[in-house]
Order: C-alpha cells, then structure tokens, then sequence
C-alpha cells in the first residue's frame, strides 16, 4: 500500500469518478476545505498532508474502518509515515520515515523502535457523503486527485464485501458479540474512560442531537444515519476527534469500554 506523499488536490466540481452517495473523509483548516476519498483511502492508506504550512496526516485502515487523522510534529520535527505493510490487532502499523518507528493508528501510539511510547496529536475530521460535502464547503472545496502516481480501479475496493461480513481477517485480542462485529460505533476516551456510540443505539434515539456525559466531560452526539456516521462535540460545539470505528476494532483496543444504549 503505497502512501500519497505529494498529494494533487482539485476543485469538486472538476473532480472525477465521485458519486453523490460515495464516503469522503474531510478536514477543515480555516478557509481551506478538503475532502480524502474513501475509494483511494482503500488504496493508499496514508496521505502526507500539508496545508498553509501545516502538515497534517490522513489515515484510514479499511480492515478497522476507522479514518483518523493527526498532527505528525514530534519534538519540534514534522514526521513523515508510510503504511509498514503490519498490522496490530487487525489495525494498520505504520512507520515514520525519520526513525523508523512503527506506529498503531488506532491507538496513534509508536509501539516499538526509537519513538516507543510517544503519541500524536489527533484531529478533528468528518466522515460525509460527497454530495453532502459539496452542499456544505460550496465553492471552497478541494478534493485529493486520482492522479496518484500509481494505477488503481478507485471505483472499485479490494476488500470485497468485507464491511458487511462477520469475518475478520486476522485475529484479535478481544471480542465481544454484543454487536455484529463491522457494526459502525463513535468511540471516544477522556479522561481514562472509554465511550462507544453505536449506530443502531443511536438510530433508536432518533433525530436530533444526543446529550451524554463520558469521564465527567458533557458532550453532543449529531448522528447522521444517511453516512452513516456521527460526529463530537464539547460544550462549546467544537468537534471533537473521536473515532469512527467498527465495533469489533473500537472493543479489541478499549474491552473496557462503556457503550451507549437508546432507552
């Protein structure tokens, strides 16, 4: 899996083979609106970001679904990752170029080599639907090129109908049946205390927006079942970077977790 290092950026409107119903990872920087396809996040994993200055790295683990993105400065130097072609606990591993670390992207933690123990800063992204999207960033839209460097069908994924199925790939440290295993939950920790929101719970709650309480810290839930997918945010409605994960993923690195249940 090769990662995109000097990615090319579009306008939406030029910007093929994307569909209205097609999943796109998005991250706003100010004025700046961008969007990382779902379709070339299956191929590449890894994009090397940087906006206005400021590097940023996108992630997505098709194998976890989980799209995460962080700020790759570490004792003052921006890192730069690659996708180490591991895995830990089914997740993606992956290593900086400098040190050669190897990294959980889940966990954004290095697990092993110079780094050990260090963490990144995650970042607030957005889990929408292309069509979504162009409604809300108008004009100011830039979405990552096909033109990738590389020859890939990103109409099509290599992963098969493996989003729906109850297999996993490899094995896992810890599993629950609880929920079918590739069912969509937003996880998030603070404060030492662990919190899923699984999709189904939230689709009982309804519409509108959910109020819920995790480490002491109030926090709203805007669900939006037509992704599907859910977003974070504190008091101030500032989103917050919590992780959309399936749920055999987000139990496997929190067994601990609590999880929300619709009355």
């Amino acid at each position: 899996m090769p990662s995109i290092d000097n990615p090319k950026f579009e306008p939406a409107d030029g910007a093929l083979p994307w569909r209205e119903s097609d999943l796109v990872m998005t991250y706003d920087q100010e004025q700046a609106r961008y969007a990382f396809p779902i379709g070339i996040l299956n191929w590449h994993e890894i994009v090397n970001h940087e906006a206005n200055g400021e590097a940023v790295l996108i992630t997505f683990c098709p194998l976890c679904g989980t799209g995460m993105a962080f700020d790759p400065e570490v004792d003052g130097r921006d890192l730069t990752f690659s996708v180490s072609g591991l895995l830990y606990n089914s997740d993606l591993l992956m290593y900086d170029h400098q040190t050669e670390s190897l990294w959980s992207q889940i966990e954004g933690r290095a697990i092993s080599g110079p780094l050990a123990g260090t963490t990144l800063e995650p970042i607030a992204i957005r889990h929408e639907l292309w069509h979504k999207w162009r409604q809300r960033v108008g004009d100011d839209g830039r979405v990552l090129s096909t033109d990738t460097g590389h020859r890939r069908n990103y109409r099509q994924s290599p992963y098969g109908d493996y989003d729906h199925s109850e297999r996993l790939y490899f094995p896992v440290s810890s599993t629950s049946r609880k929920y079918h295993p590739k069912t969509w939950v937003l996880g998030w920790t603070h404060d030492g205390v662990s919190k899923a929101w699984p999709f189904p719970e939230l689709a009982k709650h309804g519409d509108g927006v959910l109020e819920d309480r995790i480490g002491g810290k109030k926090v709203s839930i805007h669900f939006d079942a037509d992704v599907p997918s859910a977003e974070l945010r504190d008091e101030s409605v500032r989103l917050i970077p919590a992780t959309r994960a399936f749920w055999f993923a987000w139990y496997t690195f929190h067994p601990e977790t609590q999880v929300f249940e619709a009355d």
